[in-house]
């Protein structure tokens, strides 16, 4: 668990080496932390690490799905977009002006791209993103 945490300060270069570095959490948020800990019946510190590591972790899986997003096509992208905006393929072939075989293959190669099995796995993953200058 240390070395996810050295990881992750040398990323930012809080971490060098030996050295050890301390830093002083905001009044608010360590009461929220000390109380989310009590709640939970762990220490302060056991909560932290889990926190820490859990936050490491879904910056991990956001910069992986960003990298997965670069590596899609203008048009795997705009595919993609409309997918998520709940646009069936008919209406993604009218808007984008191409064939109902182009679109299921760039779905396909999204897919792939993506390792997912389907379209609302797609829509699961990128439920967060702002799709609206995908809007026609």
């Amino acid at each position: 668990m240390m070395l996810r945490i050295k990881r992750f300060l040398s990323h930012f270069q809080l971490w060098r080496g030996r050295q050890s570095r301390y830093f002083e959490l905001d009044e608010g948020l360590s009461s929220v932390i000390k109380e989310l800990a009590t709640q939970e019946k762990r220490s302060k510190d056991e909560f932290q690490t889990d926190l820490i590591s859990a936050g490491l972790a879904q910056h991990n899986s956001n910069n992986e799905v960003r990298e997965r997003w670069d590596s899609l096509s203008s048009h795997e992208r705009d595919v993609a977009a409309l997918t998520c905006l709940g646009y069936i393929n008919r209406q993604i072939v009218a808007n984008l002006k191409i064939s109902p075989d182009t679109v299921k293959g760039y779905v396909r190669q999204v897919l792939v791209k993506f390792n997912l099995h389907g379209k609302n796995e797609l829509r699961t993953l990128l439920s967060a993103w702002d799709f609206s200058d995908w809007e026609p």
